[in-house]
Order: structure tokens, then sequence, then C-alpha cells
């Protein structure tokens, strides 16, 4: 019986099998060296991607720094105000999309975070953060408003008032009580009803401003199914 030759290899095995098996480690080898990698391609538009809003973010802020807000169209100012919500994306994109949405800035600020959500890429932390500007807004406008003579400044009570419930989704009654000297004691809403009806109970009204001893009241009402409309009507107390 004939011995099979050892393989010159050294091993106990045919050398073309030998030979097999080594073309296969390669074959594993080069497929293990590219799995899970990034081709440069793809790495360098992702490169180039980040690059482009970076620098955008940058000239944005460089135009406001040097020529104020009035340089700026509102999808910009929008856009550098999520800027610091979102970090990590193009927000011009989105920015846009919320003007067109709610028509305005006033309509972006003053719509109810669940409608801000149902903007696709809005979570609740950035719509939170809208609101929390359009909040400010209305504390500044309200301070403005306890400083002064109310009815001698009637443009401010507008102001203040559009921007508190213009874009409210349901009617709202609320009532401001004014000092004798016409001044703000206390804005507070007395009822929230349907899009296009809201209950008044007069006994309550009445009964709040006597315990605010207000001399005066403007009562306040908003329009869900008209874009951006209030009305203002004046009572004086007795």
């Amino acid at each position: 019986m004939n011995k099979r030759p050892a393989s010159s290899n050294g091993l106990d095995q045919p050398a073309e099998e030998t030979g097999r098996d080594d073309l296969f480690a390669d074959e594993r080898g080069h497929f293990a060296e590219h799995v899970g990698k990034r081709t440069p391609l793809k790495t360098e538009r992702m490169a180039d991607a980040a690059e482009h809003y970076l620098g955008h973010r940058e000239r944005l802020r460089d135009k406001y720094r040097d020529h104020g807000d009035t340089s700026l169209a509102d999808y910009e100012i929008l856009e550098l105000l999520l800027f610091r919500s979102i970090p990590r994306r193009d927000t011009k994109p989105l920015a846009k999309a919320l003007l067109a949405r709610f028509g305005s800035l006033a309509g972006v600020f003053g719509a109810p975070v669940g409608l801000l959500q149902e903007v696709k890429g809005i979570g609740e932390n950035v719509a939170l953060d809208l609101k929390l500007v359009a909040t400010v807004g209305q504390r500044i406008l309200r301070s403005e408003l306890r400083e002064k003579q109310v009815l001698s400044s009637w443009s401010s009570v507008i102001d203040y008032c559009h921007a508190a419930m213009a874009y409210e989704s349901r009617e709202q009654f609320r009532i401001l009580f004014l000092d004798k000297r016409n001044a703000l004691i206390a804005d507070e809403i007395q009822g929230k009803g349907t899009v296009d009806h809201t209950p008044v109970y007069p006994r309550e009204v009445v009964r709040r401003a006597l315990e605010l001893s207000a001399t005066a009241i403007i009562l306040v009402h908003n329009h869900p199914t008209y874009a951006a409309k209030v009305t203002l009507d004046h009572a004086q107390a007795h």
C-alpha cells in the first residue's frame, strides 16, 4: 500500500486543500477589514454637510450681531432660536416648516405645544422652548401694562391681549382688572370654551372685581375661527 506523500506545507493535508483554505481565509480577512466601516465617499459627504450647517450658523449669528434683527427674515430668527434646542442639525427647513404651518412668528409662538409637535422634527423639548420664548414676551408686555395707565395706552392693551390669546385653539374669556388709576391689577382667564363658544357668568365677574377692589374691568375674548382676532370691551365698576 502506497503512502500518501507529505505535503510541502508541513501540514498533514494535501497542498491543494490548504491552498483553498488560504483562499477562503484571505476572503474572510478582506471582508472583516471592511465590515462596519464607512466608505470614504459617505464619510466625506457627512463631513461636508456638517461643515455647511455649522458654517451657516456662524454666518447667521454674525449677521444678527452686526446688523440686528432688521436684517433677518422671520425664518432666520426662528433658526437662531432653534440652534439652541437642536445643536446638530440644519434647522432652516424646520423653521420654514413652522412658518408654513402657522403663518407667522406670532402664529408659531402662539400655537399650543401639541400643535407644534405635529410639525415633523419638533419634539416636546423644542416645543416647550418655543413656548418659553412666548411666555417671556407676554411677561414683558404685562409688566409694561402694570406700569402704565391702561386706558391711556390702548395699543399696549391690544398688543398684550393679541400676544396672550389670539392664537389659542379654543375661545377664552378673560378679564383685565384695573385700579382707580386705570392701571392693571390682575389678568385672569375666567372661562374656556369650544372653538366658537365660551360661557360667561356675570355674577362671578362682579364677585371677583369686588375681591380685587377693582374700579374698572376690560372683558376680552378671542375668535379661533377668525385669524388672530381679539375682542375687547370696557366696563366701569360702580
